[in-house]
């Protein structure tokens, strides 16, 4: 696991002694801030990632009505993946409630967020409704600052709405002591000067080149500045959503490019630290950051499948009564793949989601078997659980 964070300058003193004088990062080079790349070896991964874009299209327009709760599904995995890349766990319950209330979907009975995922969400939210707005540096800092609604990172006090100070910053990894030096960034004093540099390229870029490999320039360009103490890698996933929106002309997002770069995130790592540590041509990362994307569009459907599935769901059971607390624990088990039940409903987790007594769980539960909603799994005892019975189309 990667550490980003500032060190005290006798900890930076001997632990890039050894390094510093052998190694230069792009950032240190002659031509920066200006990135190249071979255009020849890009062409055929963007002809593949706009036929998924396309392809993603076409089977949204079969959602009909269903588009806002696709919306509010990505929402969702954007937000919980985007923490857990930082090493940040969230509740998927209160992400789905905060999302919720922002789309104006229902959200009586869900959870109640927390500030730091009703943040998280805000700037997500933020980058693609408002992508057509400027990007500055008051926005930016905007972002930043809402990321860390307390001013702490954990137990940590850090900076907010501020570039980071004079303490040098490293991504380091390893045990203390024994630290692997995975990065620097620019020194505190050039970060007005590169961050300036940055916008005035973001401004100036926009549909002068292809909006993919724009993305994927400014994810790389911003996270080699890592101007903040902390969020420096949400920031620069916000930043390349808002330059996707950008692209595509729309401020909804139905695929997760957080989802798959959590889910390849040694790779993204190691083409990052690599990229950083070479020359101003960074095709190879934007070769990786193509196939990503094009990865992310593919897996959508896992999402927009599980949307229709839903909407199979209580389309077939319309006429079937059913109270609000069983139906939010229905609505947890369709949405298994973002916080439902593991291993299945019992009687203690009922209780839990609604607040029931143990007595009136045990009803609604037969109840819902009764009108063939639930099935009983194998088991006995304590350890008997419940699924749906609904198989017309299954939930990934």
């Amino acid at each position: 696991m990667k550490r980003i964070y500032p060190i005290i300058a006798s900890q930076y003193e001997a632990i890039i002694a050894s390094s510093q004088n052998s190694m230069k990062y792009i950032w240190q080079k002659k031509g920066w801030p200006k990135l190249l790349w071979q255009n020849d070896k890009l062409v055929a991964q963007l002809g593949k990632v706009r036929l998924c874009q396309g392809g993603l299209m076409n089977r949204v327009k079969s959602l009909g009505f269903n588009v806002k709760e696709a919306r509010s599904e990505v929402l969702v995995h954007e937000t919980i993946k985007t923490s857990a890349i930082e090493g940040t766990i969230v509740d998927p319950a209160a992400v789905r409630s905060s999302v919720a209330k922002r789309l104006g979907l229902p959200s009586a009975g869900l959870t109640t967020p927390d500030r730091y995922i009703d943040g998280m969400i805000d700037v997500l939210l933020d980058a693609t409704t408002r992508h057509q707005a400027p990007l500055t540096t008051q926005r930016l800092k905007g972002w930043q600052a809402a990321l860390f609604p307390t001013g702490f990172s954990g137990i940590h006090p850090v900076r907010v709405g501020k570039w980071r100070g004079a303490q040098p910053m490293q991504i380091l990894s390893g045990p203390l002591g024994r630290e692997r030096i995975h990065y620097e960034a620019p020194p505190h004093n050039r970060i007005d000067k590169e961050m300036h540099q940055f916008l005035s390229w973001w401004a100036k870029s926009l549909g002068k080149m292809d909006g993919l490999i724009r993305a994927g320039v400014a994810h790389f360009y911003f996270i080699t500045i890592h101007p903040f103490e902390d969020g420096n890698g949400r920031m620069a996933r916000a930043i390349t959503e808002c330059a996707l929106a950008q692209d595509e002309q729309k401020e909804e997002r139905f695929y997760s490019l957080s989802s798959q770069i959590m889910a390849e995130r040694k790779a993204y790592y190691d083409v990052l630290e690599s990229s950083q540590k070479g020359t101003n041509d960074i095709t190879s990362w934007l070769q990786w950051f193509l196939g990503c994307l094009e990865r992310a569009l593919q897996n959508s459907e896992k999402i927009i499948s599980r949307v229709l599935a839903k909407n199979d769901f209580w389309h077939h059971f319309a006429n079937v009564s059913i109270n609000d607390r069983q139906r939010k624990v229905i609505n947890r088990l369709l949405d298994a793949g973002t916080g439902g039940f593991e291993g299945g409903l019992t009687t203690r987790k009922y209780v839990g989601l609604t607040k029931a007594s143990r007595a009136t769980a045990f009803r609604e539960i037969n109840d819902l078997l009764e009108k063939g909603i639930l099935k009983k799994n194998e088991g006995a005892g304590r350890n008997v659980s419940y699924q749906l019975r609904f198989e017309k189309k299954d939930v990934p």
